[in-house]
């Protein structure tokens, strides 16, 4: 058969480029992408329980004050101004006063720390190490109940809290705020079918709310029967543990492309 005008006879039956298709690219990173969404919430949520457990010790066994739920602490603190007997100002204002240090310090690490995940990892580290210092204190004071050992642990706790929530809220992840629930609790009823929306993250605030549950019953039941030091060593070590796992999941790679 005579060749083709402009090319040889073979060139006509030569197969062309691999075309790729765009659809089929899409589906094989979506499980990738989903894994990676997964691994994220799962440290999202770990960190969620560990809130519970923090905040328990702190208002069943530091006085009725919380580190984490800064919401619930203006609302203590408002009480221990009017007189309100068990409430302290001084507890409540060193809480707020250590949360917004630590929330600065929080917020110069999402400033200078580009990549998100180097910067969530390096956030839960600092938290490790100010709960294992609480820990610390808790263990080789009388009690944590009052005195210096009282003050100490509150602003340890409460300005590892204001690192780890400045950089969550650098993350925004949807409904994934580790320390309060009234927005969650209120897109769970306000987006319900029952509101004539459609569910959406319904599993992950269900997940955030059954998680800040869980680590409140679990500090309030380890407080109650074996002090203060070992919820707090166990939250350290857990906390400790997250950051390591933020590497070495695809966590890392999917939060830094959805940076």
């Amino acid at each position: 058969m005579a060749g083709l005008p402009g090319g040889d006879a073979t060139s006509a039956h030569e197969p062309g480029p691999a075309r790729t298709d765009p659809a089929h690219s899409v589906h094989a990173k979506a499980p990738i992408a989903d894994s990676g969404e997964r691994a994220l919430l799962g440290v999202l949520l770990t960190l969620t329980v560990l809130s519970g457990v923090v905040d328990g010790v702190c208002y069943l066994g530091l006085g009725h004050v919380f580190t984490a739920n800064m919401t619930g602490n203006v609302v203590l603190l408002g009480f221990a101004a009017a007189g309100a007997p068990g409430f302290s100002v001084s507890a409540s204002l060193t809480s707020l006063a250590l949360f917004l240090v630590g929330a600065v310090c929080g917020g110069r690490i999402s400033k200078y720390v580009s990549r998100r995940s180097r910067m969530l990892s390096v956030a839960v580290a600092l938290e490790a190490i100010f709960v294992a210092s609480a820990a610390v204190v808790a263990f080789v004071a009388t009690s944590v109940a009052a005195g210096w050992a009282r003050y100490t642990t509150i602003a340890l706790l409460a300005f590892a809290m204001g690192i780890r929530n400045a950089v969550i809220r650098r993350l925004a992840v949807p409904d994934m705020t580790t320390t309060v629930l009234t927005m969650t609790l209120t897109g769970l009823a306000a987006d319900s079918t029952l509101a004539g929306g459609s569910n959406p993250h319904m599993s992950r605030r269900i997940a955030a709310v059954l998680a800040m549950l869980i680590g409140a019953v679990i500090g309030a039941s380890l407080l109650i029967h074996r002090g203060a030091a070992l919820p707090l060593a166990i939250s350290a070590g857990a906390a400790a543990a997250t950051a390591a796992t933020v590497y070495a999941s695809r966590c890392a790679a999917y939060l830094d492309k959805r940076g």
